[in-house]
């Protein structure tokens, strides 16, 4: 099983950084990406957490050194693609917030004080990245457009609701986590419910769908659990987190091409 889970990561870390080298042909290609930097502001503050609770140590080094790359690559490209001088202006805000992150995210190893500083600091860049998304969406005006931007919000909540687990794991939560965590399970699934029932879906969506429900029942179960010295609990999120995000990158794939 173990051997299944690594050749399915490194399939789907190469997925975003070969999507995130190719260059931005159209709006929802650029919602497409936008998106994903709400969902990478997330995932590396979950990967720095476990890291620093030493759960899948190598595994999520290689999820934070991946999302670190594919986040500076996009950045850049939608920098270039702002098509109004108030998205460009998102843009040039998020690059400062960003960099300001990553020197948190690189420049020593995870510790509890510098934890609570990444929490913070990746609210700040999720608030700039989700910005930008909805600025690109209103300028697609398209149900494509908008189907990728909910979408696409699944994978950052995927994303965030392990953030705030593994903080709490770790005793580097906020006052506010708690209600954030539980705030963004309801909003997950009711977002489910509603991409579910679009009249746009396909046959190829509805089962794509349907995947992403039987991951959304193993991380629920894992989310559950309380965390336990042997860090059992904390290791299934990490691991289903990273299913639930394979899955969910899939769909926003799919919805992408309906314009095409």
């Amino acid at each position: 099983m173990k051997a299944v889970l690594s050749v399915l990561l490194v399939f789907f870390l190469g997925f975003v950084a070969n999507d995130a080298l190719a260059q931005i042909s159209d709006v929802n290609s650029a919602i497409n990406k936008a998106g994903r930097q709400r969902m990478l502001s997330q995932r590396m503050a979950k990967a720095y957490f476990q890291i620093g609770q030493q759960i899948e140590v190598e595994r999520s080094k290689r999820v934070m050194d991946a999302s670190i790359a594919a986040f500076d690559r996009q950045l850049v490209e939608l920098k270039n693609y702002a098509p109004t001088p108030e998205i460009k202006d998102t843009y040039l805000k998020l690059e400062k917030s960003w960099l300001a992150y990553k020197d948190l995210l690189l420049g020593a190893a995870p510790s509890p004080q510098n934890g609570r500083k990444v929490l913070a600091i990746s609210e700040e860049v999720l608030a700039l990245a989700q910005q930008g998304t909805v600025q690109l969406e209103k300028r697609s005006g398209s149900l494509a457009g908008q189907l990728v931007n909910v979408s696409g919000r699944q994978r950052m909540l995927s994303q965030r609701i392990a953030k705030f687990y593994q903080a709490g794991a770790w005793g580097v939560a906020d006052d506010k986590s708690a209600a954030n965590l539980d705030k963004a399970r309801k909003e997950f699934t009711e977002a489910q419910q509603d991409l579910l029932a679009s009249q746009a879906n396909t046959a190829q969506i509805k089962d794509a769908l349907d995947l992403v429900k039987q991951q959304w029942f193993f991380f629920d179960s894992a989310l559950g659990q309380r965390t336990l010295a042997d860090k059992r609990a904390q290791t299934a999120v990490a691991t289903t987190s990273e299913r639930i995000l394979e899955e969910m990158e899939g769909v926003v794939g799919l919805y992408e091409k309906l314009s095409k």
